[in-house]
């Protein structure tokens, strides 16, 4: 994920506040899980991935990052495998990002004393504006989205 964000009027757009490959492959597994979550079906490691295009072995680390932070559960068993462990309206892409990296955006000027107090005030600025756009974004409302393009038709 890349975001381009104007700050400010008359400031340059950040280019390159990029998020991991992790970060991207955690919100798909929520993403699949999430349109899955009306089954009350578990989904399997292998067919999640696939369906996602995440390398399997990679998802597995993934999911037990996400189960630890009570976003995802899994269920043992002939029929087992991963589901979601909120409703998706519960759940934000802030969440996701946090259960991986910790914060949303993070920059060391946060904490150095060396950095000047306007600067670590714009720094705290941006990781609010950030936390607070990914927590406002749900899993329900991006299943949401996806069923409205679905129902478009064209003439």
């Amino acid at each position: 994920m890349r975001f381009h964000l104007r700050i400010g009027v008359g400031l340059p757009i950040l280019r390159g506040v990029k998020l991991s490959v992790k970060s991207d492959y955690a919100a798909r597994a929520v993403f699949g899980l999430a349109r899955n979550h009306h089954t009350g079906k578990a989904r399997r490691v292998e067919a999640l991935a696939a369906e996602q295009g995440i390398p399997p072995k990679y998802l597995v680390q993934i999911l037990i990052e996400l189960k630890s932070q009570l976003i995802v559960r899994s269920v043992r068993g002939k029929e087992g495998g991963y589901l979601l462990a909120r409703d998706p309206a519960e759940i934000s892409l802030g969440d996701v990002l946090r259960c991986i990296h910790g914060r949303v955006f993070d920059s060391s000027g946060l904490s150095d004393s060396d950095c000047p107090e306007e600067l670590r005030g714009a720094w705290g600025k941006l990781q609010a504006a950030l936390d607070q756009a990914a927590d406002e974004i749900t899993f329900q409302k991006l299943i949401e989205e996806n069923a409205g393009k679905q129902e478009m038709y064209y003439i």
